[in-house]
């Protein structure tokens, strides 16, 4: 047996106790190398997935990832709906090379600044928008660029299957999907805003919202005002439809308009509401409020007659009749005939101070009454001066705006119910409770006779012959335009204000064309030759899909004659 030596001893135990130190240096080595390593790679997930700010330039992410209700017609057609599109974000702090960042995205989006790029991509700010509202197609392109700190979310982006039809209606979204105008500015005036910011509308949690309009007839309407620009060579035109029994619109649309999926063209000059934004002297379609005031006072009757033979005299100034013709005229015949002289004497004997308060009581005071932020207010004298009212009752020396001659000519016809126009729908029961008793049924029913007598046999009768069988009828109203404190005799706005069926009103319009020009060498500028037409072609394409059939025959038309005038020979052709 071999004895182990102190030497020996000796020996291996420097070797145990090198080796120990060895690998306790090798142990410590790796623990540091893994703790560098975990610290690396917990930089690296953190940058993978790092929690972006709050705020993202001022805004929630909850608000950029929520949506806007769909908004339907009243038949459930989609007006503006919300669709997700990409849109590309970087975080600064992340961006290795801006220099190398920004060529690669210019690559794809080489409509964007480079300057501004490059300025945007340096920093240490973890969320900037680079690019909002890309294509599937050029994101996809974006992430082949494999950049570190270029990201994309999901934004929510109105969109309007119908474009142009009803923009002044709609309105229009910027791009953080906020609303700038028309019925989406009304929406979140209404609080979808504040429902936006709490992170509460999203897209499950909103009902959509129905309008009033209906999209056939909101179609038709949008077609013919665009036809009437090239065939009258007008610089704008407008209308509007109104349930006379709600107070309903089911289309209104002024041109030139815009695309709401492009709100940008919004700004173009001349592109707003001339409805409810612009105010016009409306000439002649003025005179059924004169009739319907002195009629409803008991100031004129239908049977009256008026002495019409000479201008009416002011001062220096007479009034004369446009086509006069100069003989005395039954009140029937004053409206037939749209006499300026006959219709100042109506307003005469009604005095010219309850023809101002009139005018208060049938809404043409301030601004329309209507969920649009665009409108403005008319301008009609706190009071009259002889003269002041004079002009007036034919329909100068103020101004109003279209709607709210729609609203009054609605409530001549409807039974004298004043009611406020709408664009939601509304009950029959809701607008008779809401409304204003502003004339009697009995001069309601006068109205709607001296509106269908005109459409048959006065200024609307070309338009009857289009539009036959819907028994509709108005008055026309050709008002010269104002240059430089002047009336000029060669620029005018025509209108036609109107309604149908008028045996049982279901329907008001209101057509303009502003500053038209004769469309052949056998026509006029005046408004039975554009206005007056455009609103018969109107009515002959919607009544139908509106469940109105046409009735031929004189039976209807002698129903609306009231019992007075019956025996009139000069009716006998009515």
């Amino acid at each position: 047996m071999s004895t182990i030596t102190p030497e020996t001893i000796s020996i291996d135990g420097t070797r145990k106790t090198r080796g120990n130190l060895t690998g306790a240096r090798i142990r410590w080595a790796m623990a540091f190398v893994l703790i560098v390593f975990s610290v690396m790679l917990g930089r690296l997930i953190w940058l993978g997935n790092v929690e972006l700010d709050t705020t993202i330039e001022g805004q929630t992410r909850d608000a950029i990832m929520a949506s806007r209700p769909a908004i339907l017609d009243r038949n459930g057609l989609e007006l503006a709906v919300d669709i997700r599109v990409p849109s590309l974000f970087a975080e600064p702090r992340r961006i290795l090379d801006v220099d190398e960042a920004a060529d690669a995205i210019l690559t794809v989006l080489p409509n964007l600044d480079s300057a501004w790029l490059r300025d945007r991509l340096t920093g240490d700010q973890g969320f900037v928008w680079v690019a909002r509202e890309l294509t599937p197609a050029q994101r996809d392109r974006i992430m082949r660029l494999g950049i570190p700190g270029l990201d994309f979310l999901e934004e929510s982006k109105r969109f309007y299957p119908g474009g142009t039809v009803a923009a002044h209606v709609m309105g229009a979204v910027n791009i953080d999907n906020v609303g700038i105008a028309g019925v989406e500015k009304h929406l979140d005036d209404d609080n979808l805003a504040l429902l936006q910011n709490l992170g509460l509308a999203r897209d499950s949690a909103l009902t959509p919202v129905n309008l009033a309009i209906d999209l056939r007839v909101q179609s038709i309407l949008h077609e013919e005002l665009v036809g009437s620009l090239e065939r009258y060579q007008a610089i704008a035109a407008g209308g509007a439809i109104m349930d006379v029994r709600t107070g309903e619109i089911i289309a209104m649309a002024s041109i030139p308009d815009f695309d709401p999926n492009n709100p940008g063209t919004m700004l173009e000059e001349g592109r707003f509401n001339r409805l409810t934004a612009a105010k016009f002297e409306v000439g002649s379609i003025f005179k059924p409020i004169t009739f319907a005031a002195a009629l409803d006072s008991g100031a004129a009757q239908l049977t009256d007659t008026v002495d019409a033979r000479f201008g009416v005299r002011f001062g220096r100034y007479t009034i004369e009749d446009f086509h006069g013709e100069y003989r005395v005229l039954t009140v029937p015949e004053v409206f037939r005939y749209s006499s300026n002289i006959g219709t100042i004497k109506i307003m005469q004997a009604l005095g010219k101070d309850n023809f101002r308060a009139f005018l208060t009581r049938i809404g043409l005071d301030g601004a329309p009454d209507i969920e649009l932020p665009e409108v403005t207010r008319s301008s009609i004298p706190a009071s009259f001066s002889e003269v002041g009212a004079a002009t007036a009752s034919f329909g100068h020396g103020l101004s109003v705006t279209p709607l709210q001659m729609l609203t009054a000519t609605a409530a001549l016809v409807n039974g004298g119910h004043l009611m406020d126009a709408t664009l939601f729908p509304r009950t029959q029961e809701d607008a008779l409770a809401g409304s204003t008793q502003v004339i009697s049924q009995q001069t309601s029913d006068y109205m709607r006779y001296l509106m269908r007598m005109n459409g048959v046999i006065g200024s609307g009768s070309t338009g009857n012959r289009i539009a036959e069988g819907y028994r509709w009828g108005g008055k026309t109203g050709t008002a010269e335009k104002v240059v430089d404190g002047r009336y000029s005799s060669s620029l005018v706005t025509a209108f036609f204000a109107s309604a149908f069926p008028l045996d049982d009103p279901r329907y008001a319009l209101i057509i303009f064309v502003d500053e038209p020009k004769a469309e052949n060498a056998q026509s006029g500028r005046t408004a039975g030759w554009n206005a007056g037409q455009m609103s018969a072609r109107i009515v002959k394409r919607i009544a139908p899909m509106l469940g109105i059939q046409p009735i031929m025959g004189p039976q209807i038309d002698a129903q609306l004659v009231p019992v007075q005038l019956r025996n009139g020979a000069e009716f006998t052709g009515f």
